[in-house]
């Protein structure tokens, strides 16, 4: 599960790199509330890819370990936190854009789909 890790590792630069770029885009464009909505979205994204990492290493654990334990894989949690983040989207509409947030809970797959494609073109 060591590669898990790895690609966790990698999904955290590309988006403190998103980050970055929404902060700038924030500070200083028009469309402050998109950004702001896109880093919002991005950061429960990254949280619910960092549930979706932990669970997995938990279910590996269980397969390889004696007795056969029902482990889930954070499908609720995950939900529950889309729904926190469109819920402060909805909550601050002034300030953070709704279509944003949902963009930017996407983003962490979407990269990590970028991600696997370019290892296997390189490999």
């Amino acid at each position: 599960m060591l590669e898990m890790q790895g690609i966790f590792t990698k999904q955290k630069k590309y988006e403190f790199f998103l980050l970055a770029v929404c902060a700038i885009g924030w500070g200083f464009t028009p469309y402050s509330t998109f950004f702001a909505g896109i880093a919002l979205g991005s950061l429960f994204g990254l949280y619910n890819f960092w549930i979706l990492v932990r669970r997995m290493e938990k279910f590996d654990r269980v397969v390889d370990g004696p007795g056969g334990k029902k482990v889930s894989v954070g499908t609720a949690y995950r939900f529950g936190s889309g729904i926190a983040a469109v819920a402060i989207a909805l909550t601050f509409p002034d300030e953070i854009h709704l279509i944003g947030t949902v963009v930017g809970l996407m983003i962490p797959y979407v990269l990590l789909i970028v991600e696997r494609i370019m290892f296997h073109a390189r490999n």
